[in-house]
């Protein structure tokens, strides 16, 4: 079922927006039933190293069935016969995984899927409803509209309700932009996210809407209480300024920081600015958050290009967080610093020096169905 909202301008708040009716966004950690993922099939995402990436996702779902269900989202038939090859090479159990066949753009899920949200029931229960927000390829790129369609074709193969996210402006309806990537949140009413890239004039996502409103939209949508605002995104971030390569939620009270220590990295000046507006910031309670710095691996380039190299690109399973690694000396120290703080999760290495030539890690191409 879908059911249009239309969010008031004027900071009305309309009887039947997913806040109003008890939802809310979960944290990554809450238990999933499923993990859904696209199976790579646009070969201008990775040039040369396509077939490299096809043992990638593999690796990516054999971390992940045992704990939950992988929903694999493929092109067409022939996308689905490679990637039950790819699966079956890599000694997966099919009775984990589903396929889905749904035409797309491109891979990257957590930005151009469903934002799930949950309303908590009595005795553990909860039900699960999604939100539909347009997608415009981050105000970067020409070929969306297969990518904008993939929450209401999700929504319909799952029969779950679809909350269509709109602005109302006077008689007329402004689709709202919002990709996963570029929020993070606590499931206790806290957002993380950055100027840069929800309020930056470089490919902008809501022309004319102000703070104000879109903080309120994520209220009535999301059931966000409080956003916190960083600066802004890496070096090489072609969505411009997606807070998932600099800062994530762990837990409700604790953040965890990308930092870089080379003065002369462009990535110095935005890290220590938003490492100091997490200093400042405070929970729900006026407590101060906890916040534990983890370091940039060096800059990975290719073919003379930057790309977004981060270790908080990681992704938080039911058992295990995947974490991006680059072949770098910081590896180590990035996944000894996460494992301290999931230590209820087995923390995992992925190898992501061929998957970052598509702009994105492990976080990008992964999006979480809680239950």
């Amino acid at each position: 079922m879908t059911h249009r909202l239309a969010l008031s301008r004027a900071r009305g708040r309309p009887a039947q927006t997913p806040a109003a009716l008890g939802f809310r966004m979960p944290a990554e950690w809450e238990i999933h039933r499923a993990t859904w993922i696209v199976w790579p099939h646009n070969r201008a995402d990775w040039e040369v190293k396509t077939a490299a990436i096809d043992w990638c996702y593999t690796e990516i779902v054999r971390n992940l069935v045992g704990g939950e269900r992988v929903a694999i989202v493929v092109q067409d038939g022939g996308v689905e016969q490679r990637a039950h090859r790819a699966l079956a090479r890599g000694g997966i159990d099919p009775g984990q995984v589903e396929m889905h066949r749904i035409p797309t753009n491109r891979s990257w899920i957590r930005d151009s899927g469903p934002i799930f949200v949950v309303r908590d029931r009595p005795r553990g229960r909860r039900d699960v409803a999604l939100t539909d927000w347009t997608f415009t390829a981050w105000g970067r790129y020409r070929a969306w509209q297969l990518d904008n369609a993939l929450p209401t074709r999700i929504a319909r193969r799952l029969n779950m309700r679809r909350f269509d996210v709109r602005l109302r402006q006077g008689a007329q309806r402004r689709p709202v932009v919002l990709e996963g990537g570029s929020i993070d949140v606590n499931g206790k009413g806290l957002l993380l996210t950055t100027e840069e890239c929800l309020l930056g004039d470089v490919q902008p996502r809501n022309p004319g809407v102000t703070r104000p409103e879109l903080e309120e939209i994520l209220h009535c949508t999301l059931g966000v209480r409080r956003v916190l605002w960083l600066q802004g995104g890496i070096a090489g971030d072609d969505t411009h300024g997606h807070v998932d390569d600099v800062a994530r939620f762990v837990s409700p009270t604790t953040v965890v920081a990308a930092t870089e220590s080379d003065r002369t990295d462009a990535n110095f000046a935005p890290l220590r600015a938003n490492r100091s507006r997490l200093a400042a910031m405070r929970d729900l309670r006026g407590h101060p958050l906890r916040v534990v710095t983890v370091p940039m691996p060096r800059p990975v380039y290719f073919d003379g290009t930057r790309l977004p190299a981060s270790y908080l690109n990681f992704y938080i399973s039911n058992r295990r967080v995947l974490v991006p690694t680059f072949n770098d000396p910081a590896d180590r120290v990035a996944l000894a610093r996460l494992a301290r703080v999931f230590p209820g999760r087995e923390v995992v290495g992925i190898h992501a020096v061929d998957l970052i030539l598509g702009l994105g890690a492990v976080h990008c191409l992964t999006q979480q169905e809680p239950c």
